[in-house]
């Protein structure tokens, strides 16, 4: 079974009643704006292709008229595409959407896949619960059945006590709990959210965008969302697909996307961004075999301080000393994250290598001494003040190679 739950592939969204010429415009590379003056017809996506992996969240990013919501929009069929496969895995059935018909359409939506929308959606002449419970209405399950998953949905977004309130009575962060509890309420594998964020003031919407990670991580639902915001993009997706004028310029991790922005439009995005809570320990260390040694093969982990780890034959550190501190500890990650104000100046904590440098940096203040950098049990790299000040001034070590583009669609074959 694919672990793939959303396959885009060559998608093209164009928007007129004869789209032809468009599309032959497009395949010699003219640009949106001579295909509009030229056909009266309007790109709205350009041979996007990319991969949703099931359990995932994917944000689509870019600016106002990127393409973004026309491209989220093909998935349960509100925009048809035009050109090009659109494969969604759910329920162990394969449809295409871009050419599967009305009945397979209807039953997608009903059962495979829900939305949040940026403008909540709620009907108001119905309650809380009555909001929640729509789609299940529709799907023709009981009463009885429905009151039962909608208390449970309430009370996964802390509103069972507004239940038979109106949507009128509620804030804006309170309706958009809503209209995320009706869409988790229909169970669908897979969560389409169109900037569900973006008309909430700053401290609501952080607020909710740490109470979907809490619910991803029980729920693990594939989810695809629509943003604008970069910073909400790297907080939230597992991988993230930034367009442009109806094309995807870079599909990869926060992380990959940080590091090897693919071009000037990319890299003016992550320009300005806050590295500390994207960029994790792998990329920023020194690797162990570029690490100076002392004598008897001690690490030299931080020269400046002169802290010097001594590894044992199977690659864990067991012992560290430094100028200020003859003997330190050395602790594993598990204990230090537990209590860091507990370590003692001058403990050498050996962190996995999936960390966060906001959480590299964490220890460092409690600890004033450099990290050792651990993978599968052996130590593979060293992290101190260089590194983690590199990192911050935007020139991290060379980590994870970019994701590979997708392949252009070869016009000649079209």
């Amino acid at each position: 079974m694919t672990d793939t739950a959303v396959s885009f592939r060559h998608i093209d969204v164009v928007f007129g009643k004869k789209p032809a010429p468009a599309i032959k415009l497009m395949d010699e590379g003219r640009s949106r704006a001579e295909i509009q003056e030229k056909t009266g017809h309007v790109v709205g996506v350009s041979d996007a292709t990319l991969d949703v992996r099931q359990g995932e969240i994917c944000v689509l990013m870019g600016l106002s008229g990127s393409g973004k919501s026309t491209l989220l929009r093909c998935v349960n069929g509100l925009n048809r595409p035009t050109r090009g496969e659109l494969i969604v895995n759910v329920n162990g059935e394969s449809v295409d959407v871009a050419s599967c018909d009305v009945k397979t359409l209807r039953r997608l939506r009903t059962k495979g896949i829900a939305m949040v929308f940026q403008q909540f959606a709620l009907l108001p002449w119905r309650t809380v619960a009555e909001n929640v419970g729509f789609g299940l209405e529709v799907q023709g399950i009981s009463k009885k059945e429905r009151d039962r998953i909608v208390d449970e949905r309430l009370a996964m977004v802390g509103l069972s006590e507004w239940r038979d309130a109106f949507a009128h009575e509620l804030s804006g962060g309170m309706q958009q709990r809503v209209g995320l509890a009706r869409a988790f309420a229909q169970d669908a594998p897979i969560l389409l959210m169109d900037e569900p964020f973006s008309a909430l003031d700053p401290l609501i919407r952080n607020k909710l965008q740490d109470e979907l990670l809490v619910l991803q991580k029980e729920l693990q639902k594939t989810i695809i969302f629509v943003s604008h915001d970069l910073d909400e993009a790297m907080k939230l997706g597992s991988r993230i697909a930034i367009m442009e004028s109806g094309k995807v310029v870079q599909y990869g991790t926060p992380e990959d996307i940080a590091l090897h922005p693919a071009d000037a439009y990319v890299a003016d995005f992550v320009a300005h961004m806050n590295p500390v809570n994207v960029l994790k320990a792998s990329s920023v260390m020194t690797p162990l075999a570029d690490a100076p040694r002392a004598e008897g093969g001690a690490v030299v982990a931080e020269p400046e301080t002169d802290t010097r780890v001594t590894m044992d034959a199977a690659g864990h550190a067991v012992s560290a000393e430094s100028a200020a501190h003859e003997a330190s500890p050395v602790v594993p990650y598990e204990q230090a994250a537990a209590d860091p104000q507990a370590l003692a100046e001058g403990t050498v904590v050996t962190a996995p290598a999936d960390i966060t440098l906001r959480e590299a940096m964490e220890i460092r203040r409690a600890t004033a001494a450099p990290l050792v950098v651990e993978e599968d049990g052996r130590a593979v790299g060293v992290l101190g003040n260089k590194e983690l000040y590199a990192a911050v001034l935007g020139e991290p070590a060379a980590g994870s190679q970019p994701e590979a583009a997708p392949a252009p669609r070869d016009s000649s074959a079209a």
